[in-house]
């Protein structure tokens, strides 16, 4: 009994002179530092305005349908479901729809999984590695490296715990942890950024399909006016009031305008394919909804953020922002490579030839020390990698001042775009009107005889174009509204489960 207790004395003794002997190394343990660059947000650009000269408050108006005026709301804030100011609840389902299903929505959550559970995973690297270990061996020992004849056959049982732990004392662990946490925000906003794309893309299909759909209905009315008036024609030839020529110049541009018909169609079956795609289905899966310009609101007050916030709420300038944080962290991964690396082991545990003896302790073993590594040469390697990720960060510095550049752009493109875009319909919406007073006008001076067939054709060929240049004027009203939206950000930072504007995993939603 006295003897076991000597032996536990015995053993304790060093293992407190091991711990004494390492507590300065812990010491300096506690006090690291972190080297490298701290990462500094970038300021938002000093300007207060997206265009050089103040654009007007409001836009022009036009008679029908897109023609209300619309007028910018400076400083006010954008909803998260943006597309419902169109007023559609066909387009709130399908955007909803498609939000939940789109396989690229479904790569970009698996992206952020991904990206977090790197992040976690690095975090164990600021904590000791500890191992257990048991093993059973049957071994057979010559005597002569003993000096001794024979042979001795036992075995040898062993039960461990290993400790092991590298000390981050200059924060190179740190740093690659904050480098992960920078690429797992970036992954964020990535997704963010596709669920602005996804919806965006949806809105501006609704918006094509509601198009062309009046597009073809135009085209068809304007055929069954032309078909009339080659029956009048017809009349006139057998009568002889007119020529043959004419006649089959009439038939020439029923023909044409029937010729634009299965393109229009065309676009209007690519269209729907788009959006049926975007829903996550199959082209012969067809979406149930169908958009027409008379189901769409075109939103009259459009929220216009400030030039301020605006870096805050563009997704892929928050993703960029995030890219240019991760590069600063590498720096600093970089820097402490090139220092010491110290690294402390432990192991305690228990050795016996005979199972019973295993956890007797007199049994025990143990062992504990430290570990100072560094490079002495490397053929300029760790300077070289040091220099490498300076240089990724002045690129990723270059690549976050390039996409801001282009958000204020999109912002100046978008507002431009309303202006003159509602000037234009508002311009074709009058050339369709004098062009169908003017067609009207021909029809009766060409039924008495006072013109000829070809100012009649002329008329005709310009009340088409111009009703189709209207659509397409209204159309581009829509458009833009999206296109301004989009350039806004969207609105992501109004989500309900979202807290001091960060993103989160769209799951939750």
């Amino acid at each position: 009994m006295n003897g076991s207790g000597r032996s536990d004395a015995s053993a304790a003794t060093p293992t407190r002179r091991t711990l004494r002997a390492l507590a300065p190394v812990f010491a300096i343990a506690l006090s690291a530092c972190t080297v490298g660059p701290d990462f500094l947000r970038p300021k938002a650009p000093d300007v207060d305005a997206y265009t050089p000269a103040k654009l007007p408050d409001k836009t022009a108006s036009a008679p029908g349908p897109a023609g209300a005026a619309q007028t910018f709301v400076s400083g006010r804030d954008l909803p998260y479901e943006w597309w419902t100011l169109f007023r559609s609840e066909p387009l709130n389902r399908l955007v909803s729809d498609a939000l939940k299903v789109n396989p690229d929505v479904q790569a970009a959550e698996a992206a952020l999984r991904q990206a977090r559970e790197t992040y976690y995973a690095e975090q164990g690297g600021l904590y000791p590695e500890v191992d257990g270990s048991l093993s059973a061996q049957r071994q057979r020992s010559a005597g002569a490296l003993q000096g001794r004849t024979g042979t001795t056959t036992f075995n040898l049982y062993r039960a461990s715990i290993d400790v092991s732990y590298g000390l981050d004392i200059f924060g190179g662990e740190r740093r690659l942890i904050e480098a992960r946490a920078a690429q797992a925000e970036f992954q964020e906003y990535q997704l963010e950024a596709t669920y602005l794309t996804l919806s965006s893309n949806v809105v501006g299909l609704a918006i094509q399909e509601a198009s062309l759909r009046e597009q073809i209905a135009a085209t068809e009315d304007i055929i069954g006016a032309q078909t009339d008036q080659l029956d009048v024609v017809r009349r006139q030839f057998e009568l002889g009031a007119v020529s043959r020529s004419d006649v089959l110049a009439q038939e020439a541009a029923v023909s044409q305008t029937r010729a634009t018909l299965p393109g229009l169609s065309k676009q209007l079956a690519q269209t729907r394919n788009q959006l049926t795609s975007l829903a996550g289905r199959f082209p012969s899966q067809n979406i149930e909804q169908t958009f027409r310009f008379g189901d769409l609101a075109l939103p009259e007050e459009l929220p216009l953020t400030l030039p301020s916030k605006l870096v805050e709420q563009r997704p892929d300038v928050r993703a960029r922002e995030a890219l240019l944080h991760a590069a600063s962290a590498e720096i600093g991964v970089a820097t402490a490579n090139q220092l010491p690396q110290i690294t402390l082991t432990g192991s305690v545990g228990t050795a016996a030839t005979q199972f019973s003896d295993l956890f007797k302790s007199q049994s025990l073993i143990w062992s504990a020390g430290a570990g100072l590594a560094q490079s002495i040469f490397d053929g300029g390697r760790l300077d070289h990698e040091k220099k490498a990720a300076v240089a990724a960060f002045d690129q990723a510095a270059a690549q976050y001042r390039s996409t801001v550049l282009t958000s204020f752009q999109d912002v100046a493109d978008a507002l431009h775009a309303l202006q003159n875009d509602a000037d234009a319909l508002a311009a074709q919406a009058e050339a369709e009107r004098s062009a169908a007073d003017s067609l009207a006008l021909a029809r009766d001076q060409f039924n008495a005889g006072a013109i000829n067939y070809l100012t009649l054709l002329n008329a005709e060929r310009t009340y088409q174009q111009s009703r189709i240049s209207r659509v397409q004027a209204q159309a581009s009203r829509y458009a833009d509204t999206v296109a301004l939206f989009q350039a806004l950000g969207g609105g992501w930072w109004n989500r309900s489960d979202l807290a001091s504007g960060q993103p989160s995993s769209p799951s939750t939603r």
